[in-house]
């Protein structure tokens, strides 16, 4: 039994993989690591914010969720 953990690959295959780890490293942390991300991010961002309030405004929960918080503020501040 040998005592080398690592799995026993060719010389091309550890030369090609090392590279590619190289490559995905450098775009991570690359000075154009999220170029075009942040429009797609905060497009995403502001759909998922338009359906929660019209999810809450279609079950009619508005007056509950504003009475809730009401509660809880006087409750804070002795009211």
């Amino acid at each position: 039994m040998t005592d080398n953990l690592e799995p026993e690959t060719s010389t091309g295959t550890t030369r090609a993989l090392r590279g590619r780890v190289r490559t995905v490293a450098s775009r991570m942390r690359g000075r154009d690591r999220d170029a075009g991300a942040g429009f797609v991010e905060y497009a995403g961002l502001m759909i998922l914010i338009a359906g929660i309030f019209t999810l809450i405004d279609g079950l009619g929960l508005d007056g509950l969720i504003s009475g809730a918080i009401l509660d809880a503020v006087n409750q804070v501040i002795g009211g």
